[in-house]
């Protein structure tokens, strides 16, 4: 069970109930002035994998959570664009470099913080980049190279070690994979 988050109807501001609404089959937030249901659902979380000459560009974190770790350039996407805007998106603010998506490759579950990662193998078009706000620093890094024990999420090291582990064979395939 985890921490109820809504409070209140976004509708008429009445506090909510949380209960079973018929018909459905789990507790949601439920306003007994107005009937109005909110749902609590897992938020996406979009980036890449950018690549230059078989190194992947990674960014240390200039925010919280895990400020000063290494990770891809991800976070979460925003209303009215795809996972594929999101990515770009995110890729540039964070790193500041042009790429190209090569596919999708991740796809992660974390169930601790129902969020769902999708991750885009991605070719940098120039080995050039301009960390934005978030980023104290970009670099790339080879699969030796990598600050194993500096990395900000979990997410992060299982993606680096698949993608590693694939690219000594050149063949990727879509990974999908679970946190708990």
């Amino acid at each position: 069970m985890h921490p109820r988050q809504i409070q209140h109807c976004n509708q008429c501001g009445t506090a909510v109930e949380h209960r079973v609404p018929e018909g459905d089959t789990h507790a949601r937030a439920v306003c007994p002035a107005c009937g109005h249901i909110q749902y609590e659902n897992p938020r996406n979380i979009v980036g890449t994998l950018p690549v230059w000459e078989g190194r992947v560009l990674l960014c240390k974190r200039a925010i919280q959570p895990r400020y000063g770790l290494w990770t891809l350039p991800a976070g979460f996407m925003e209303m009215h664009e795809t996972t594929e805007q999101g990515a770009l998106r995110e890729t540039h603010e964070e790193a500041g470099v042009e790429i190209e998506l090569d596919g999708l490759y991740c796809m992660a579950n974390v169930k601790p913080v129902s969020q769902v990662y999708l991750l885009y193998r991605a070719r940098m078009l120039r080995p050039h980049w301009e960390p934005g706000p978030e980023t104290l620093e970009a670099r790339l890094f080879g699969a030796t190279e990598v600050p194993w024990d500096q990395l900000a999420f979990r997410t992060v090291r299982e993606t680096l070690e698949r993608f590693f582990a694939e690219q000594q064979t050149g063949r990727y395939s879509l990974q999908i994979f679970d946190i708990d």
